[in-house]
């Protein structure tokens, strides 16, 4: 069962009271949380969460390791298989649309770029920053700019590669076929209205700094250059420490950027018919109910 939704939507307490109910493990598929080191600025399960129920992939892999969907892919059906043998039901929930569509449908086999084009390419983004690489994803590929993480250099520079190597855009290479998978997949969208959605953001960005969002940022400012960093909270934190802006305004920017986060989040998942939607404000009892029905509903289907 894969429980998803925009960030700041309410997806963990829901994952765990389910976990709870069907007395299973949880596997994150938020690629950020992934890292030890930056639990407040990725919102990551806290120790009671993960006292309440068991969770995978938080908190495994260094800051400086390269891990990507293709490896979480592998890493959670290898997992998976065996907590099949001993569970009915796991839940996978998290915010990273392509970390979820890999487990779920599997990614493309996309050809290899060459060393000489993925250099060219690193080179002219450390030389001009991120706003060439979003110029040249606009121009090359406006289809994927429209649905792509707008600030995460990785991706944009990812599609500006494919690009590069085959002379078409990245979005034309997506099959979007998805592969058979030796399990029942029930997915669980969690929405609320939308101004209330980006309330409980501020909110929440406004309770990290209280937490030590900035001493955190501080702690690992020497690795801002790393993929594991591209990400909201950490890139506006880390434009304060060197001196961009003030205080008042790394929070103004981590709010806004995770507002435009939420809305690439929601306009990816609309996209995806099999997601069956809860709302978040109905109480949790009432949403397991209708999650036995789905699942009852699916298994029936299957006989």
């Amino acid at each position: 069962m894969l429980i998803l939704g925009p960030t700041g939507v309410g997806k963990t307490e829901l994952s765990l009271r389910v976990a709870e109910h069907y007395a299973c493990p949880i596997l994150n598929c938020d690629s950020r949380q992934i890292y030890r080191g930056i639990p407040i600025g990725t919102a990551a399960p806290t120790a009671e969460d993960q006292a309440r129920v068991k969770h995978y992939f938080v908190a495994t892999r260094d800051l400086e390791e390269d891990y990507n969907a293709g490896q979480y892919e592998r890493d959670a059906l290898t997992l998976l298989d065996e907590l099949f043998k001993t569970h009915d039901v796991v839940v996978m929930t998290g915010g990273s649309m392509l970390y979820a569509d890999a487990v779920c449908k599997g990614l493309d086999d996309l050809p290899q770029v060459p060393f000489s084009i993925r250099a060219s390419v690193q080179d002219a983004y450390e030389k001009n920053g991120l706003e060439w690489l979003q110029e040249e994803v606009q121009r090359l590929d406006p289809d994927y700019w429209n649905e792509v993480d707008q600030q995460n250099p990785a991706r944009l520079a990812h599609c500006i590669e494919l690009c590069l190597t085959t002379g078409k855009p990245y979005s034309s290479l997506r099959t979007k076929t998805a592969k058979r998978r030796p399990f029942r997949i029930v997915k669980i969208g969690l929405d609320r209205p939308r101004e209330e959605l980006y309330e409980r953001n501020n909110s929440r960005v406004l309770q990290m700094i209280q937490d030590g969002l900035e001493d955190e940022a501080k702690a690992v400012y020497d690795k801002r250059h790393l993929n594991s960093l591209q990400t909201v909270g950490y890139r506006e934190m880390f434009g304060y420490i060197a001196g961009e802006y003030g205080f008042e305004r790394a929070i103004e920017l981590i709010q806004q950027n995770t507002r435009h986060y939420a809305k690439r989040q929601l306009t990816w998942f609309r996209r995806d018919k099999e997601i069956h939607w809860l709302n978040a404000n109905d109480e949790y009892e009432k949403n397991i109910l209708s999650i036995d029905a789905l699942l009852h509903a699916d298994s029936l289907s299957e006989e």
